[in-house]
């Protein structure tokens, strides 16, 4: 809303004319007559109307942008930044207090990578080759950019060994995405399709699933994952089942080989659509990695999810599907019918990272890193008899289990009071009776830090043990 001024200046006073105006602007705001909702006019403009140099009225605002009571908001002009309950002059303001510096937060929050691509020369050398790439007036196509996809085809075949084409691959926003898009695609051949999930298992693709308007069930799984005996025993079917065959989250383990071709008959046997979640493969520790489901031979549907949340960092909200067959046809329409949610430019700064070969170095790096913050926790926690360590094969992340002398949520509770952001086990359960542990991200801290912390999470579960008021 522009002001209307009605402002008067007297040239016969030895008051500058432009303290002259500063006062009556500053009048005008105090009285209430000058609102935040309020624009001012324009220096020239304004300058015109009062009969007096642009100078005055620049160094009119300067003056009173400087007391706080104007703010500049560039080409949208200059507004009033403050609102007065009444009249005259604003209470005064009692002196601030010395503001404390804020107290660092050690996450250990499971699935947080390291931020080290973020200042990795490589990975600012491609956003650079991106940004310098001729602007298109096309938005992306709506599989992905072809380089992208080119570029991840090779990625994949050399480090999952799947033999992919570019055209299997299709540009998500990451896993939730992919979700979303898988859902959708399911629907348009049914009605809310039925989609089993790992329990325990990854809370927000329950979460995500159900919102996209999947009907979602939850089956019981140990260590190595879903048993096929459990599946076979079930008397109806589901459209699809995701899992995490390479590394069950949270729990750990890996499904056995045959057992997973196992899978992959029941699945082509039933018609059911298998969504495999590859989240963390490239992270094993101590054991090479076991083929992907998308890599074996088999009839069956099979959708690999990827994303570089883990590799690189959720904040970019990128991932992919690798698709074939009638269900990769599927998706494929769904997302020429949704557009994709993935800009250009980030797609062509992350085809150069990886054709240039920074993504296969930063994970080399990065495996190192986090095998050396494993052995950390080993040391720590590993001799502990009232300790039992998991889930340490690959990834980012290890389970403790306590025994039934300490309370995982109170440990929790007690973490966060001491600047430690750790999580309980039991929050990845469904409907399957909970388990009493935590879940240690070791990805995101630095050495010293995960140090720390597992100090203090340690001395609160002595403490819990012994009965002691923490």
């Amino acid at each position: 809303m522009k002001a209307e001024l009605p402002i008067v200046l007297d040239r016969a006073s030895p008051v500058p004319l432009a303290a002259q105006l500063a006062g009556r602007l500053r009048e005008a705001i105090l009285e209430g007559t000058l609102r935040p909702e309020h624009t001012l006019p324009a220096s020239r403009r304004l300058a015109d109307e009062l009969g007096v140099s642009r100078g005055v009225v620049v160094r009119a605002y300067e003056q009173i942008s400087g007391e706080g009571y104007l703010e500049s908001r560039g080409s949208a002009g200059t507004r009033v930044a403050v609102r007065l309950d009444g009249y005259g002059t604003p209470a005064p303001k009692a002196a601030p207090k010395p503001a404390s510096p804020p107290k660092a937060m050690i996450d250990l929050t499971p699935g947080r990578p390291s931020g080290e691509p973020f200042r990795d020369r490589e990975w600012r050398a491609a956003w650079r080759k991106a940004i310098a790439e001729p602007v298109q007036i096309q938005p992306p196509p709506a599989s992905g950019m072809p380089a992208l996809r080119a570029a991840l085809a090779r990625h994949l075949g050399a480090s999952r060994g799947l033999t992919v084409d570019a055209a299997d691959i299709v540009i998500t926003a990451g896993t939730s995405d992919a979700l979303q898009l898988i859902v959708t695609a399911l629907r348009s051949t049914a009605g809310a399709p039925r989609v089993f999930v790992e329990d325990p298992g990854y809370p927000t693709a329950r979460r995500v699933l159900k919102a996209a308007g999947a009907l979602v069930e939850a089956i019981p799984v140990g260590e190595d994952g879903t048993k096929v005996r459990r599946l076979n025993a079930l008397r109806s079917r589901p459209d699809a089942i995701l899992l995490t065959p390479s590394h069950q989250y949270p729990l750990g383990g890996r499904m056995p080989v045959q057992e997973r071709l196992a899978l992959l008959e029941w699945a082509e046997r039933n018609h059911v659509t298998v969504l495999e979640d590859d989240y963390d493969s490239e992270f094993r520790h101590t054991r090479m990695p076991l083929p992907a489901l998308a890599s074996l031979p088999s009839n069956a549907e099979v959708v690999l999810i990827g994303s570089f949340s883990k590799t690189l960092s959720p904040w970019l909200r990128c991932g992919y599907l690798v698709v074939r067959g009638a269900a990769g046809e599927r998706i494929k329409r769904a997302r020429e019918e949704l557009d994709t949610p993935v800009s250009g430019i980030l797609q062509s700064a992350l085809a150069n990272y990886v054709d240039g070969g920074g993504l296969a170095r930063h994970i080399a790096r990065a495996r190192r890193q986090y095998a050396h913050r494993r052995a950390l926790m080993i040391d720590r926690l590993g001799a502990r008899d009232d300790l039992k360590l998991a889930a340490l094969d690959g990834g980012l992340h290890a389970i403790v289990r306590l025994d039934g002398s300490v309370d995982a949520r109170a440990v929790v509770e007690e973490a966060l009071k001491h600047d430690v952001c750790v999580v309980a086990l039991e929050g990845y359960f469904a409907e399957a009776a909970p388990e009493n542990g935590l879940v240690i991200g070791y990805g995101a801290p630095s050495d010293l830090q995960l140090a720390r912390a597992l100090d203090i999470i340690t001395a609160i579960i002595d403490r819990k043990a012994n009965g002691a008021i923490a």
